[in-house]
């Protein structure tokens, strides 16, 4: 058994255990209930754990690191006058024409 993410709300973690189980790794919670020990026991060991077995490490933590990572968009270059837009803008901060659409 090898735990794959924590967080400190099961919201949290119950996201990426739904994820998992889509790419067929088989995975459990660990301390589920135990958020009423809270204040006996450090907080972070108190924070439920999404385990899974060793042989499926490596796959469950690829999903889980690419489900976590941050989305970046190219920067573009607006066509009206040329200024360059970071991604995560939709409009040209100087003209204020639309850019790209986000899939491109």
């Amino acid at each position: 058994m090898a735990t794959v993410y924590s967080a400190p709300n099961i919201t949290l973690v119950s996201i990426i255990r739904s994820l998992l189980e889509r790419h067929g790794i088989k995975c459990w919670v660990k301390n589920e209930f135990i958020s009423a020990g809270m204040g006996d026991i450090p907080p972070i060991e108190c924070w439920p754990q999404l385990c899974v077995e060793e042989n499926d490490l490596p796959e469950a933590t690829r999903v889980v690191a690419m489900a976590l990572a941050p989305e970046t968009q190219a920067a573009w270059r607006c066509e009206t006058c040329g200024e360059e837009i970071e991604g995560q803008f939709a409009q040209c901060w100087k003209c204020g024409r639309s850019g790209p659409p986000p899939d491109r």
